[in-house]
């Protein structure tokens, strides 16, 4: 048994069943610029009177041309060079989508960040005049639903976005919509079981020491212990987190069902865990450092403006900031959101993409859908047509 995804290009008006395969006599397409693809035609800009979009679900066949010192020169049609990329090449492509394609990527986060600070402000308002840590928990919970929702409507729709850079393509909010309006209920599931999955491991872990340590007194040996026992379950999350990094992507560019999605992201990070993880750790660092260096001269201006409500400022026992400390770090975190929200949606679907092109040869039916197989221009295979050996 394999999970091989089925036959399926984003956009298609249906998506397939978790168990669609291609047929077992289905002839192989050969890459190649001297041998042209056989069976179904290659897909070619203006498919379906709109720009061509690759078979995400199909794995070419062959491997890659060792890169190096002779090797052909890559193809790059978009933000990223079509091959193996390195961490530099996956920033610097991150950072080219939001360039090259800002009035889509800003649009979208901007909006996206402007509700979600609209209802973190609403939640703060509900609880005005309320103290004690019970009343931070509850501002939390109220905003929690909207944040998890926007999340995903952000993730569905960047990555759209950044699949069609990835071709030198473009992609308005509209044509990002159309393309991921029927996956977001699977991915809204999605997100929330690898959430429950990775941050319930830990929320479990940390559950026993919590409730010792509320009740009534007992012996600090107890309570040091099951407290490394819930530090012990962090590395779990964290795992968790990396072996279903990749699942969101595979939802949404292979129209693959939950369970096949999670199967995907196991197989791709088979082995590239910790190369995924301090990618995407580096990621989370960054886009932290941005926000703070957003969000400090707010935070400074904010403590100007409410100067006479200092008092209130400093007390940690209020979940209600003044008002102007409160206007403040709306205003920064809409301009921090709205450039970390497209980098780290890019970053992600970026190491999707390099993943499955050093597993499964994306490149070459990335290099088709962009038209480069048919020009001879992607530098692949032998002169008589035939695929390089796997690497």
């Amino acid at each position: 048994m394999t999970d091989t995804p089925g036959w399926a290009s984003p956009g298609s008006p249906e998506p397939p069943r978790d168990d669609a395969r291609p047929p077992a006599d289905a002839p192989a397409a050969v890459p190649g610029p001297s041998a042209p693809p056989q069976g179904a035609p290659a897909p070619a800009p203006g498919w379906s009177g709109q720009q061509a979009r690759p078979d995400w679900s199909r794995p070419a066949p062959g491997g890659h041309h060792p890169y190096g010192w002779g090797a052909p020169q890559s193809p790059k049609p978009g933000v990223i060079p079509l091959r193996p990329l390195g961490l530099g090449e996956l920033l610097d492509g991150s950072v080219a989508t939001i360039r090259k394609h800002w009035r889509t990527t800003l649009a979208l986060s901007l909006g996206i960040a402007v509700v979600e600070q609209a209802g973190n402000v609403a939640a703060q308002l509900l609880v005005k005049g309320k103290t004690g840590p019970a009343t931070q928990v509850t501002t939390m919970l109220a905003s929690m639903p909207l944040t998890v929702l926007l999340g995903v409507v952000a993730t569905a729709l960047l990555t759209m976005v950044v699949s069609r850079a990835v071709l030198g393509q473009s992609a308005n909010a509209g044509d990002a919509w159309r393309d991921a309006r029927r996956r977001l209920p699977q991915l809204l599931g999605l997100t929330l079981l690898t959430g429950l999955m990775s941050g319930g491991v830990v929320l479990l872990g940390f559950s026993p020491w919590y409730f010792y340590a509320s009740g009534s007194a007992g012996a600090p040996e107890t309570e040091a212990l099951l407290f490394l026992v819930g530090i012990l379950t962090i590395p779990v999350g964290f795992w968790l987190w990396i072996r279903f990094s990749l699942a969101a992507p595979a939802l949404m560019l292979e129209k693959q069902g939950v369970r096949t999605a999670l199967s995907r992201s196991r197989r791709l990070t088979l082995g590239s865990w910790w190369r995924i993880f301090g990618i995407s750790l580096l990621g989370e660092v960054l886009t932290f450092i941005v926000a703070m260096v957003i969000a400090i001269p707010f935070r400074f201006a904010g403590l100007v403006l409410g100067f006479s409500d200092l008092d209130r400022q400093v007390d940690l026992s209020s979940a209600h900031e003044p008002t102007a400390m409160l206007i403040t770090t709306a205003i920064a975190g809409i301009i921090a959101a709205t450039l970390t929200i497209p980098f780290r949606a890019a970053l992600g679907v970026l190491i999707y993409v390099d993943q499955r092109i050093r597993r499964e040869a994306l490149d070459i039916e990335l290099a088709r859908a962009a038209g480069l197989a048919e020009s001879g221009a992607t530098g692949w295979g032998d002169q008589a047509g035939r695929p390089p050996a796997r690497r």
